[in-house]
Order: structure tokens, then sequence, then C-alpha cells
């Protein structure tokens, strides 16, 4: 294997690739003040952001799973990558050449796993798009995308190639370019034949699948010849890249637009995707071989940031298939806090069709919400019931009451349970209402009250106490951990408010064990005052002597986490210092009285009159720190 890489190098890294443009390509950010940027964690589920960036630092923190790192970490967990692979995939963007200090450069075929199965994907689209624009035998493959009104520009924009029919070109190629076998069939671009790899796709039209973040990890491949015994769709397999169920098509083209414009088109098809997208519709998804699932919606969710004022989408087919399709999602249409509507053509054209038939406005016209997906979900139930006798309206109740009782708005609720009174033909509307919102409450019984509100929307000393390494819980409304804390915030993120007179500061005048064990960190990092010189390369430097992981994430927390005053100066820094000082000098006060009244007068009179000298001393700091402020230090 590689040797390491050169530590300047990953300093380069760090500073080129700014963690606020990594963070972006994975999930919605927004102002958080001071500075910082918040958004939904990628890396556990939440209704409310508690995950903040901050760009000064480069650094990020969820202050709900505590996960926390600069942007190579970042990359290493949403990515899961190793640490080599995330400075190699970042140093890429960056344009900058890595060293390693064993055996120089770093071969190609040496790099991690990850960056060679997506570099291998990467060659294997630009070799598939160049076979359609320019190869011979690719002209079935233009035929189908010209009479579904895409032209040569529309599939350049789309990655859009072909495979050809024979046994191995790619492969043949792919080895020309130093892949192994082994890292072919790993990927899913070769599978084993009777002599050996051969290609997994021939013949057959081209999509890149690009995660969110612009990789390309997969393919789906459409049928084009008759004699093709295969599914009219080929996907990849699953890979160590790729999982179907957590990929969306096209989310590399639209995710922008959707954070934008807090709205998701959900498609069936890779051409539905393209349909929409040329129609102006640039916020089109869609799955890619199977249902939507809870992956997907992990996705988009983080792109939304599940505002009151978002919307999803869902297009289906208008036939038996795609209204099962459309129950299906509703099914995980509560997992969002957005609003999701259902949006099927009057003839049951798809958005591809749609466009060929009556132009782009028809697709536009089409996306723009409709009909509520659990609206849809009520029809499709009630339509099944014999709603002309007593006893199918309430068999049709029954099924139908739950469904409304899990709509997330009260108000909504209560609306919707008039409109399924008036479905049904019962009269008596305030019957169904009850029978809904004691259905709602019974649930809500079940599920107990729900989490407690994210740590990012609150005040850090109203956070719930939380074990801490070393000691116990930090219980925040503590106004010496709260004081304590702060002051370490001060010296991560202001080292030049409370330099140098911080860095006199002892351990143990941290009486938490997690906050004594950040500040030996600053201490061994080389003080507060080495953060004026360079405010990230001291931030790398105190994390990397934090003893373990937990002091490593709790001096990240400290680092992101905002300075409880609107106005940061050195009053305030002063403030800090000298209420962190003084309790330390009462606690020893108070030991030295114990001592004394241990010693009593029986004590040797030297020692006695030791002991009340530095009494004498420490009450003397005392006064003087509370008369003068910081100016005693």
């Amino acid at each position: 294997m590689a040797g390491r890489i050169n530590d300047e190098d990953v300093k380069a890294v760090r500073d080129a690739v700014p963690i606020d443009a990594v963070v972006s390509e994975y999930l919605q950010l927004r102002n958080a003040g001071g500075g910082n940027l918040k958004g939904l964690c990628p890396f556990h589920d939440e209704k409310s952001p508690s995950f903040q960036v901050s760009p000064s630092k480069g650094l990020f923190h969820c202050f709900g799973c505590q996960e926390g790192g600069d942007t190579i970490t970042f990359v290493m967990k949403v990515d899961h990558l190793t640490f080599s692979e995330s400075v190699e995939r970042l140093a890429a963007q960056a344009g900058i050449t890595l060293r390693y200090e064993e055996g120089g450069y770093n071969p190609a075929h040496q790099r991690g796993e990850r960056i060679r199965l997506v570099e291998a994907h990467k060659i294997a689209a630009q070799w598939y798009a160049e076979q359609l624009a320019t190869g011979p035998e690719a002209d079935t493959g233009r035929i189908f995308l010209a009479e579904r009104g895409f032209d040569q520009a529309a599939a350049v924009h789309f990655g859009v190639g072909y495979s050809p029919q024979g046994w191995d070109h790619l492969t043949r190629y792919l080895r020309g370019k130093g892949f192994t076998d082994k890292e072919l069939t790993l990927s899913g671009l070769a599978q084993e034949g009777r002599r050996g790899p051969i290609d997994r796709f021939r013949g057959r039209l081209m999509w890149p699948i690009r995660d969110i973040g612009g990789d390309v990890v997969g393919f789906g491949a459409r049928k084009l010849y008759e004699t093709d015994n295969g599914p009219k769709y080929l996907n990849t397999p699953d890979t160590p890249i790729y999982r179907k169920s957590q990929v969306l098509y096209g989310i590399d083209l639209a995710k922008k637009d959707i954070a934008k414009s807090s709205r998701a088109v959900v498609v069936e098809g890779y051409t539905d995707v393209m349909a929409c997208h040329l129609a102006g519709v640039t916020t089109a998804i869609a799955t890619c071989g199977t249902a939507f699932g809870g992956d997907h919606i992990k996705i988009l969710r983080r792109l939304l940031m599940d505002n009151g004022s978002a919307r999803v989408i869902f297009t289906f087919d208008g036939d038996a298939a795609g209204q099962k399709a459309a129950l299906r999602a509703f099914e995980d249409d509560q997992k969002f806090a957005a609003e999701t509507y259902i949006a099927i053509a009057p003839d049951g054209m798809d958005p591809c069709d749609l466009r060929l038939a009556k132009g782009d406005e028809a697709v536009a016209d089409l996306v723009e919400p409709r009909t509520p997906l659990f609206e849809f979900a009520l029809r499709q139930i009630v339509v099944r019931y014999d709603l002309d006798t007593p006893a199918g309206r309430a068999a049709a109740l029954d099924e139908a009451a739950p469904i409304v009782a899990r709509i997330k708005n009260s108000g909504a609720q209560h609306e919707v349970a008039v409109q399924l009174a008036g479905m049904l033909g019962i009269l008596d509307t305030q019957f169904v209402v009850k029978r809904v919102a004691q259905l709602a409450r019974w649930a809500r019984d079940r599920g107990g009250k729900g989490p407690a509100p994210a740590h990012g929307g609150a005040q850090p000393y109203e956070a719930a106490p939380r074990p801490a390494a070393g000691g116990p819980a930090l219980n925040l409304r503590n106004p010496v951990y709260a004081t304590e804390r702060e002051l370490l915030k001060l010296a991560l993120q202001r080292p030049e408010l409370v330099s140098p007179a911080f860095d006199a500061y002892g351990v143990d005048e941290f009486t938490a064990a997690p906050y004594a064990a950040v500040r030996l960190a600053v201490m061994e990092a080389g003080g507060a005052e080495y953060g004026i010189q360079d405010g990230q390369e001291y931030l790398v430097r105190v994390r990397e002597a934090a003893p373990d992981d937990t002091v490593r994430a709790m001096v990240t927390e400290l680092a992101v986490e905002a300075i409880m005053r609107r106005t940061v100066d050195e009053n305030y820094a002063g403030e800090q210092l000298v209420t962190v000082r003084r309790r330390a000098v009462e606690r020893r006060i108070r030991d030295i009285q114990s001592t004394l009244a241990r010693l009593g007068s029986q004590g040797d009179p030297g020692q006695l009159a030791a002991v009340q000298n530095e009494l004498w001393i420490l009450q003397q700091y005392d006064q003087t720190l509370r008369e003068q402020g910081a100016a005693a230090l």
C-alpha cells in the first residue's frame, strides 16, 4: 500500500476546500448566526436542524448525535471513506498533487477501493458517451432518443451513452487504463464469463447514475434490441459504492434547485427526468429500479430542510401499477414535514410522452400541486366500498380514518376529516372528526411524546445532561459548568480575546472532567496564543492532541457552538476569565480553611503560619479580582 500522505499536503487540502462548499453538496445550509450555518444532520434522522458548520474554523458539529470534525472527517463519514481516500478526493477537487512519505507519489493502483471504483465509473461513463456520439453501431440508441424528443445536446447534458454489443469492449478498455479484473467485477461494470470477465452492459442505452456529490456510482441500461433476452432496464447491482435504495437519478443536477425552491418532483424513469428538466422542471428526480422509500426520503429531507412550505410532488402513470406506487409512497408520507402531492396526467401519459405530445408547458403544468397524496390515497380506499349501504360506509371509515389520523398538522387533520365525511356520505360530520381525533390520540399515546427538541435550536444552558467521559453528566444549568464551557469556546473560537491570560490557567481550574481534558489538549497544542497565528491549524492541533474520540468530539462541539453573547468582545471574555479564576480561588480558600480547621490550635506553629499566610494572599487576590476584574489576572 502507499505511504502516509505528507502532513503539509493534508493541511493544504484542508485550507483549499471550504467545508461549507463540501457540506452543501449533501444538504441545504442556512444562516445560523455568528458566522455559522445549519442544516439537517446527514448522520441521523431529525426534524429540526441541529447540524452546524463553521466555515471560518473549517469544522462541523451536530448537537443531536455529537458527530463532528473537519472537512476531511465529514467526507470520511458521509461517504464511508478512509482518511487517505477522503484526502485524495478533496485533493482532486482542489487540483492538489499529493506527496507520500514512503514511496513518493501514490501510484494509481494503490488508491483506496472507493476512489478506484468511482474512477472506473467516471472513465466508463465518458467512454459510453463517446460511443453514443460517434460510434456507428449507436444509431439505434440515437434514434431511440430522437423519437422521444432528445437531441445530442440533451444526451450530453445528462451524460447518456451507449454500450456496444460485443462481449468485452469496455473491459478491455478499462484494463488498458490500469484497472484489474477484480476491480471491474467488484464495480459491477463487468461480470464473470466462461473465459474471464465480460461487459455487464452490452447493446444498451446507458444513463450514468450519480450520487449527491456528483460521482458516477452506477448505470441504468435500457434494452434496444429484440435479440436481447435481458430485462427492459438493467441496473448496476449493489456494490461497495452503489445501493439502489440509496440513490436518486438526477439528484446531482436537481439538488440546488430543490434546496432553493423547497420543492422536489419524483418521477418514474430516466427519460421522465430528462423531459422534466428540459421543460424547465429542474427539481425532477427518479428512483433507480426500486420503489420510493425511507432512504430516498432521507436524501430529500436534507435538501428540503423540512420547512412548512416544502412540497414533494409524485408523478405516476394512471394505470393500476402507478396507483399502487402512489399508495406505497403514501406509506412513507408522514416521514416528510413537507406537503406531498400526486400528479397524474388525465390521459395517463408520463412526463416524457406528455412533452412529446403537448410540449414543455404541459409538463410544467402537470407537476403543479394538484391533489394531496393523502386525498388520492383516501379516494383509492373509498372507491372499493359500496357507499350506498351503512355497512359499506362504516367499513370504508374504518380503513380511511387511521390514514387521516396520521396527518401531522391538527388543523389540516380536522379539515380532511370533514372531507372524508363528505366522500363517504356520512351526514354526521362531527362523528367522523371525533373518530379521527380519537385514533390520532391513541397513536400519540402509543408513540409517547416523541423526541426532545434538538440542541441546536435551544440555548446550551437548557440542554439535557449527557454523559461525559471521565466525569459526571454535564448539567449545563450548573453555572460553574456553563462558565467553564463559555471560556473554552472563547479559547477555541476567539483566542485573541483570552490570550495570554488563558494559557496561565491550570487544568484543575476546570471542574468538569471533559472540560479539563479540553484545557489540557489546548495546552499541548501550543496554547490559545498559537490560535492567534493560524486559527484553523490551531484547531487541527487541539483535536489531534485530544486523548480520545470523546474529547475530540467535545473540542469540535465547543469550536462550533455559538458563544452566548451577541457582542463578543474583550469585556465579555474578561468576565469569563475572572469568573472561572475566582471560583478556582474560592475553592482553594475553602480547602485551606478546612485544613486550618483540621490543624486547630495543636498544629505546628510554622505550618499554621504558612497556611494562614496562603489564605490571606488568596483572600486578597479574590478581592482584587472582584474590584479590578480582568486587569488583575
